[in-house]
């Protein structure tokens, strides 16, 4: 993983642990913390795992459904130019990883969907997940395939924020979604969730059937 992403992480702990999300951001599914179990958020009831396909960055067809089954995935649509959340997450998942045993590493697939396909390019993209883990499957296709995705998925579609001189920034869904081995997302993780409480969940989540 990139240092600096890492630096990054650690620096703003303080700020991660208030975080809720980018201005604009869509608002999570209601959950419910009353069991502490997890150190996400449980969801009742719980989301199915959705099914569709796009392309990853080596230009292959990936069927989510199909490609995940039997493993604990992580879902997160976003995109590399975020500012805030996105890098967040991915460093926070990445340094999650990294203190769970292998038996529990290669039980899980991260697999991250970006909403915004005219900057994020195969090659854009690819470089920007491997500066977290080159594990981490990226996915991209045409706008309307992407917002489909989000729609099965259950989350709200990325919106375009306009910025100066013709930049813009994506307000956009700002959690992890994450389904167990019974294609059921059971918790979701927002802003704020750090390494150690992906490596408190992980082996608890490759162990639920």
């Amino acid at each position: 993983m990139n240092c600096a992403i890492a630096a990054l992480l650690l620096a703003t702990s303080d700020w991660l642990s208030a975080a809720s999300g980018p201005k604009g951001a869509p608002d999570a599914p209601p959950v419910d913390r009353s069991q502490a179990t997890y150190r996400g958020g449980l969801v009742s009831p719980p989301l199915v795992k959705p099914q569709f396909t796009l392309t990853d960055t080596s230009g292959a067809p990936f069927d989510f459904g199909l490609k995940t089954q039997g493993y604990v995935t992580l879902l997160f649509f976003g995109y590399t130019h975020c500012p805030d959340e996105c890098p967040l997450h991915m460093a926070a998942i990445a340094m999650g990883l990294q203190q769970v045993p292998p038996e529990v590493r290669n039980q899980v697939k991260v697999v991250f969907v970006t909403a915004d396909p005219v900057r994020d390019t195969a090659t854009v993209l690819r470089a920007w997940l491997n500066h977290f883990d080159r594990r981490f499957i990226g996915l991209t296709g045409d706008e309307a395939s992407i917002q489909s995705a989000q729609r099965t998925a259950q989350v709200p579609a990325a919106s375009k924020i306009v910025l100066a001189n013709r930049a813009y920034e994506l307000a956009h869904a700002s959690f992890v979604l994450v389904y167990t081995k019974d294609n059921l997302a059971h918790v979701i993780y927002p802003g704020g969730i750090t390494p150690m409480d992906w490596a408190h969940d992980l082996p608890r989540l490759v162990k639920e059937e």
